[in-house]
């Protein structure tokens, strides 16, 4: 790598240990740290060997991207799953991370564009950073780097990857084809999450037990672990986007009800409300164009109603179903950190 590409040290791992799993992460887990030190640095290492291209700008903004794509959560969790069903290398899945991670940080890049995001992670979003056809671009061009790195796997992983790329697109589709409509209701907003974010955590997790050479139950336990998980997650994530802390979050709150996406916890509000406070709820939400006035009014509703509570109730219930599918995997460190990491998902404030 070049001084400009990022790496993975010990103490950015321990703050994402911090972060995601809890302060006494690092400390619980120290006898594992150096491995998913050393198992991180490897497949960073791995995913900017791709990163480069003939030109020089549209290599900038794909290692950008990727310095603003989020905790290497997904590679954490594909190190963290090969080592509990025995790896003692996490080499043979190292261009499999990277290529998930890759195809994460693209969705990222192009949900910015879609939603006009300003910032990720506390810098300029890659549409503002870059300008939105270069932004465009950079995601259509991680992608393709993502399928060069799957293509060292065989062809039922590779389908695998393809048919998550897939279900997240129809996710974003699905996503678009609700926004500012309050009358979807809570199963069309589950199809969407699960399509959306459960849909590829439980790929990478499934293709991990495969070149594990994992039994299929196993196999089947580890898709059913990250599609619970990335559910547990993307509701958590829906609620902190409106009681969240900015700068943790790194970005400005209320996105999704600028945007008119009916997260879950708009849902439980609006469900909740009667009389003309539910059809200002709803005559507000439908806005395209929204004041600061008419979403503090709409956290106001909210709070009226007890939505909050119930999120952040079913996103523990979606974290204690993830662990439940643990039980063919047995006991370890690793397997202690996956089972941290979906409460982590459901708990986290950033």
């Amino acid at each position: 790598m070049t001084n400009s590409e990022p790496s993975v040290g010990e103490q950015s791992l321990e703050a994402i240990l911090s972060q995601t799993l809890g302060a006494d992460a690092p400390a619980q887990l120290a006898d594992v740290l150096p491995f998913l030190v050393r198992d991180l640095t490897e497949i960073d290492a791995r995913l900017h060997q791709v990163l480069g291209s003939t030109y020089p700008q549209l290599t900038e903004a794909a290692r950008y991207a990727c310095s603003t794509g989020g905790k290497r959560i997904r590679p954490l969790l594909m190190a963290a799953t090969h080592r509990a069903l025995g790896a003692t290398s996490t080499q043979p899945i190292h261009s499999l991370a990277a290529a998930f991670q890759l195809i994460h940080t693209a969705s990222l890049v192009h949900d910015d564009v879609i939603d006009h995001a300003e910032m990720r992670r506390g810098r300029p979003s890659m549409p503002r950073a870059f300008g939105l056809p270069t932004a465009i671009v950079a995601g259509d061009y991680l992608f393709v780097r993502a399928f060069e790195l799957a293509a060292d796997y065989p062809r039922a992983i590779i389908l695998r990857c393809g048919e998550a790329c897939a279900d997240l697109v129809e996710g974003e589709v699905l996503q678009d084809t609700s926004r500012f409509d309050l009358t979807t209701g809570r199963e069309h907003y589950f199809r969407v999450i699960e399509r959306k974010t459960g849909a590829i955590v439980a790929a990478a997790l499934a293709s991990v037990a495969e070149i594990a050479h994992a039994s299929e139950a196993v196999v089947d336990a580890c898709a059913s672990f990250g599609k619970a998980l990335g559910i547990a997650f993307q509701v958590r994530d829906d609620l902190l986007d409106l009681y969240g802390d900015p700068d943790l979050l790194g970005k400005p709150l209320y996105s999704d009800l600028r945007e008119g996406n009916p997260t879950l916890v708009a849902l439980e509000a609006y469900g909740s409300l009667e009389g003309a406070k539910k059809g200002e709820f709803e005559r507000i939400f439908a806005l395209r164009r929204k004041q600061p006035g008419d979403l503090l009014r709409l956290r106001t509703l909210t709070d009226e109603t007890g939505a909050p509570d119930r999120v952040a109730a079913e996103a523990s219930r979606w974290a204690e179903r993830a662990i439940r599918s643990l039980d063919p995997i047995p006991p370890s460190p690793y397997r202690t950190l996956l089972v941290r990491s979906a409460r982590g998902a459901a708990d986290r404030r950033f």
